[in-house]
């Protein structure tokens, strides 16, 4: 039961990774109807700066990480005006192939500022374990669990609940309607881009002490939150994040009760023999539109 209770948790910490990443992605597409194939590149970049800062400056890391929150502020609003709002006659495949493109400039510009070699950024808390129910985790593997759900639940909160919220729902359910009733979806857009930078690069400072900062530090959450995102239907906000857990809880049982191998294998095949039978996802439905 103990060893259980430890994949369970070790499941949550990664789940939670996925889960901010794949809400970061939703956030951008109902808001832009973009998929954010960048979202993962990006996050690395703002994750190296939190780096830069704390190994080569020498700031206290929480002060890093404000500053890695910031870049990523600065770099989501500065994707929205310079690139994605020159695109919105383009076609949705169209936009897509930008954000790859995207991931071609990121991935040239950051080892030109911060070099090749593996960097090493700490877990916020260092040391001490707590044993729930004989299972032990470690104090920074349970608060990235719970800063992860708090982060998200407060992101909910503010989306159903606030003016802000509903301006962002209002313009994911039709941006021209939106416009038409005075919510300026501009704005919208923008900090939903400015959004998306947060959490990715809060998913990657969390991710950053299980292995090193590198080109491929995002690589893995990226393809596991996009999956998350078609797991867990594209029209609402929380049945990616639904789908993120589910694929961290999963995967991480499957590759200790199944195979250390094909594990991951197994879950992505069963996620295609589900979306066969049920194409929308989790929460989806299909879109029917009256001529």
């Amino acid at each position: 039961m103990s060893t259980f209770l430890q994949v369970i948790f070790r499941s949550l910490e990664t789940g939670s990774l996925y889960a901010l990443a794949s809400l970061g992605i939703i956030i951008v597409f109902r808001t832009s109807n973009i998929t954010n194939f960048s979202q993962g590149a990006v996050a690395m970049f703002n994750t190296f700066v939190v780096t830069y800062f704390f190994n080569s400056m020498g700031w206290p890391l929480w002060m890093a990480i404000i500053a890695g929150v910031i870049s990523a502020i600065i770099v989501g609003l500065l994707i929205d005006l310079v690139i994605i709002r020159h695109t919105r006659k383009v076609s949705p495949v169209a936009k897509q192939i930008v954000t790859l493109g995207m991931v071609m400039i990121v991935l040239g510009i950051a080892p030109m500022l911060f070099g090749v070699d593996p960097l090493r950024l700490p877990r916020l808390i260092e040391n001490g374990n707590i044993s729930i129910l004989g299972a032990d985790i470690s104090y920074n593997g349970l608060f990235n669990i719970v800063f992860g759900i708090a982060i998200m639940a407060t992101l909910f909160y503010i989306l159903q609940k606030t003016k802000v919220g509903l301006a962002v729902r209002a313009t994911a359910s039709n941006e021209y309607t939106a416009k038409l009733m005075g919510v300026p979806t501009k704005t919208v857009t923008m900090g939903a881009w400015a959004v998306a930078g947060i959490l990715g690069v809060l998913s990657g400072v969390m991710a950053a002490p299980m292995t090193s900062v590198t080109l491929n530090l995002m690589d893995e959450i990226q393809i596991n939150a996009l999956i998350a995102v078609v797991l867990g239907g594209f029209q609402t906000f929380y049945g990616p994040v639904i789908g993120a857990y589910i694929i961290g809880i999963s995967r991480n049982l499957l590759l200790y009760y199944g195979s250390s191998v094909w594990g991951g294998q197994i879950l992505y095949i069963l996620i295609l023999v589900f979306l066969v039978f049920r194409p929308y996802g989790l929460i989806g439905k299909k879109i029917i539109k009256k001529v």
